[in-house]
């Protein structure tokens, strides 16, 4: 006769040898959504920068009709020339108002020639005051016109 081997039983355990990835997919999407709310937010501003000016052929002077389109020249410190005057930011919607209303309806518009170092959110609070100024048409110019 064999000996007899003694009967080996296994304990039947709740101890998983895989891992469970689930939890850990749920916590890398949730985020990645963050990151992607989040990422946009972060930029406060930035910077513009103006393409170099190329040579354009050269126009006719506008006629006794038609009148050339008004400029305002923001420089590198943020202050604003209309038509090569100074002029105060509390100062700049009424004049510009009185210079557009001077002109016909149809040519009150105007080109904007910023310095490439001036401040974008400066730029934009020109053009804001502009069309509350009442400019029909607004430019960005890289050069006097």
């Amino acid at each position: 006769m064999h000996p007899r081997r003694p009967v080996v039983v296994k304990p039947q355990s709740g101890i998983q040898s895989d891992i469970n990835v689930t939890p850990l997919v749920d916590v890398v999407l949730v985020l990645l959504i963050i990151f992607m709310v989040v990422t946009p937010l972060m930029r406060g501003e930035f910077q513009l920068q103006l393409p170099a000016a190329q040579a354009a052929p050269t126009e006719e002077a506008p006629t006794s009709k038609e009148l050339a389109p008004g400029l305002v020249r923001l420089t590198a410190d943020g202050a604003l020339l209309l038509d090569g005057e100074p002029v105060s930011e509390a100062d700049y919607v009424p004049r510009l108002r009185a210079f557009l209303e001077a002109r016909p309806p149809g040519q009150r518009g105007l080109f904007f020639q910023p310095d490439a170092r001036a401040p974008y959110t400066r730029l934009v609070a020109a053009l804001d005051g502009a069309k509350a100024a009442g400019a029909e048409a607004l430019g960005l110019s890289v050069e006097h016109p």
